[in-house]
């Protein structure tokens, strides 16, 4: 058994479309390796900085995240595996491992699919894109367009009101 503590920089495209570890960044691992009948037993944690924006308003995120890892790497040719088996194990190739992989599978599957800064995040006015969060009370007046003929006729009708009213007064006078 070896123990693996060091600081690597995170490879490329580790996330999804909102949020993820940038490329570059530090990936902090703490890994153990047990030689085992079969391979080379990898355990332990992978602490990355996950970044992104919230999926409702947009604001930039950032947090720290634990990836617990633990993955068998089978010794080359020494089991016999199916195509469809093969594409799920992971070998040691000329006594190397690749564990950008499993770190890749560990971190995306752990990310949410639509990301929020808070639980509570209200997100953006769908007319003009103000953040609720900032200003829950926003809201825009909405008219249903098949009523808009009608909403012109309460003017009209208010119109002709006060023209009657001045006309009655005129002739009383």
């Amino acid at each position: 058994m070896t123990t693996l503590d060091e600081v690597v920089a995170a490879p490329a495209e580790i996330g999804v479309a909102l949020i993820g570890v940038r490329e570059g960044s530090e990936v902090d691992l703490d890994l153990r390796f047990e030689a085992v009948h079969e391979g080379i037993l990898v355990s332990g944690t992978a602490t990355v900085e996950i970044s992104g924006e919230c999926g409702r308003c947009l604001e930039a995120m950032a947090y720290d995240f634990d990836a617990d890892i633990q993955e068998l790497f089978y010794y080359e040719g020494l089991h016999e595996f199916t195509e469809e088996e093969e594409l799920d194990q992971y070998q040691v190739v000329d006594d190397r491992i690749d564990l950008e992989p499993v770190l890749r599978n560990a971190v995306v599957t752990a990310l949410p699919f639509q990301p929020v800064c808070r639980e509570d995040c209200a997100g953006l006015c769908s007319e003009c894109g103000k953040s609720l969060n900032e200003d829950p009370e926003h809201h825009h007046e909405v008219l249903d367009p098949r009523w808009a003929a009608l909403a012109g006729l309460t003017d009209i009708v208010a119109e002709d009101a006060t023209q009657s009213t001045h006309s009655v007064e005129r002739e009383e006078k």
